[in-house]
């Protein structure tokens, strides 16, 4: 299948997904999943920084939209795009990346793949939620958020990696 129509499917599935099951479930405000970043984690390495940004905006914009949240998602998106080519420098393997492939455990493994994830998990889950909370007062409630949802994030993305990209 051509990979701008994978994509494409990726991010209307993603963002159903998280609209329509993930936003219901909060577990005492602290455990808040967003599986709709790993559109964002799955795109190729060779896509171009200024499409990268822009496909992110849109993609949080949209679950924005759904959640009512003001652009919150659309902002932390854009800030975990940002971050992406960076995170992809300090991981790179040996040799660099496999010219069309894409950042997965199918292709880099398990132990890369969850570096990847986690790196940008956290930097999305804490500029999200400091967004939210918009102050520094009760740091420690927030950084619970964090590392809860991050948990939960990083649980169904590995689940989904295993689930779609069997060998």
């Amino acid at each position: 299948m051509n990979q701008i129509v994978k994509n494409i499917i990726r991010f209307v599935v993603l963002v159903f997904i998280q609209v329509a099951i993930l936003n219901n479930i909060q577990i005492s405000g602290f455990l808040n999943p967003y599986m709709y970043i790993l559109f964002i984690l799955l795109l190729p390495f060779e896509t171009p920084n200024w499409l990268l940004l822009v496909l992110s905006f849109f993609l949080g914009l949209s679950v924005d939209v759904f959640s009512n949240t003001l652009g919150m998602h659309a902002s932390a998106s854009v800030f975990m795009a940002y971050l992406r080519p960076y995170i992809l420098n300090y991981l790179s393997v040996r040799d660099g990346y496999e010219q069309g492939t894409t950042p997965s455990i199918l292709h880099y493994g398990f132990g890369w793949f969850f570096k990847y994830c986690l790196i940008l998990v956290i930097a999305h889950h804490s500029f999200l939620f400091f967004i939210e909370v918009f102050s520094f007062s009760n740091l420690s409630e927030t950084i619970t958020r964090i590392i809860l949802s991050t948990f939960f994030t990083l649980s169904l993305l590995i689940t989904s990696q295993f689930l779609l990209f069997k060998k």
